[in-house]
């Protein structure tokens, strides 16, 4: 049987009260007691059972973490960096898959069942309806990897996309390339739309360049393969933007498929900088999104929600910064 508040708090010999405070964080409780309550508990082999607490108290230290991209396998990098990011602070991540899910309002349903304190909604091309409607709900949230704005409706943290595009456009066009790609993952993305805005608007300020675009269905290896092999049907560009590492490494593969070497025939570079992105066989030139600033900011962004919900929301867009390795030719000097 269950080992319960009452048998520890009659063998360390202190009140049922004494032995709440000493698991729950923030507390006051003497050294004393809690040195009493600690070795009780041991000897007992007594755990806490913070979910029946949360039910009565209605304070869970749950943390919904939701997204809708579990296909692409830089996810599994950032929530591997959320769900210890959140640990460390004392806080439990829910991790909940919306892959399916098209309605805000049956998403802040299904994690209110769960008592969570909060959520982070850990999408790039969620619609931006799924975050605000947690904060209709009067449920702390925080977008992360959302879409940059100074007048934000709920916390945000991310990158600035157009810019990411802008940088894109100009390192391939310092390259020598005149005729270059962007080849975006679903249209209706915010982020394919502001990377190609920025990719279209640099590439049109120098003369003579041709900038085409295409899109993915989705943000993932197939998708990329599939696109890239499309391309390669028609007059391709000399180098393509491919608005994310996991549709550059599908893009990759499908122009090494059709006998083409990369850089000298086509030249690639991605955007994000996941780990895979690193590897010998793949060594793709990217821009690196800073995931683990992100992360970081949003579990901060998280905590001082939680410790004043009426805080304005807030923005944090942080910047990105070019990976040189070997799908581009080098810059010429």
């Amino acid at each position: 049987m269950a080992i319960t508040l009452t048998q520890v708090s009659e063998r360390a010999g202190v009140s049922r009260a004494a032995v709440s405070r000493t698991f729950t964080a923030g507390a006051s409780v003497s050294a004393t007691t809690r040195a009493k309550v600690e070795k009780a508990a041991k000897e007992l082999g007594y755990s806490p059972n913070f979910v029946a607490r949360g039910l009565s108290t209605r304070k869970t230290s749950m943390i919904g973490l939701v997204s809708n991209n579990f296909r692409n396998p830089v996810f599994l990098q950032i929530f591997d960096l959320f769900t210890r990011g959140l640990q460390e602070q004392g806080l439990r991540p829910l991790l909940v898959n919306l892959s399916s899910e098209t309605d805000p309002a049956r998403s802040v349903q299904l994690l209110k069942q769960y008592y969570v304190d909060g959520v982070i909604v850990a999408s790039s091309h969620l619609p931006d309806g799924f975050a605000r409607a947690f904060h209709e709900a009067d449920v702390p949230v925080v977008h992360a990897f959302g879409r940059a704005t100074r007048t934000p409706d709920v916390n945000v943290v991310g990158i600035d996309n157009e810019a990411a595009g802008r940088m894109a456009a100009e390192v391939l066009i310092a390259r020598g390339y005149r005729k270059i790609g962007f080849m975006g993952g679903p249209e209706t993305a915010s982020t394919t739309q502001d990377r190609l805005a920025g990719f279209m608007a640099a590439a049109a300020l120098h003369p003579g360049i041709v900038a085409t675009a295409s899109y993915s269905g989705e943000y993932s290896f197939a998708a990329g393969f599939s696109e890239m092999t499309r391309l390669l049907g028609f007059p391709a560009a000399e180098a393509y933007f491919c608005g994310d590492d996991v549709l550059s490494i599908g893009a990759l593969a499908a122009a090494q498929a059709a006998g083409l070497n990369v850089p000298r025939d086509l030249g690639i570079i991605g955007l994000n900088d996941m780990e895979m992105a690193a590897w010998d066989n793949i060594a793709l030139t990217t821009i690196h999104q800073p995931f683990a600033a992100i992360v970081q900011s949003s579990i901060d962004l998280m905590q001082a929600t939680l410790a004043k919900p009426n805080r304005l929301p807030e923005a944090r867009i942080l910047p990105c910064r070019l990976i040189e390795r070997a799908t581009l030719r080098p810059l010429s000097v």
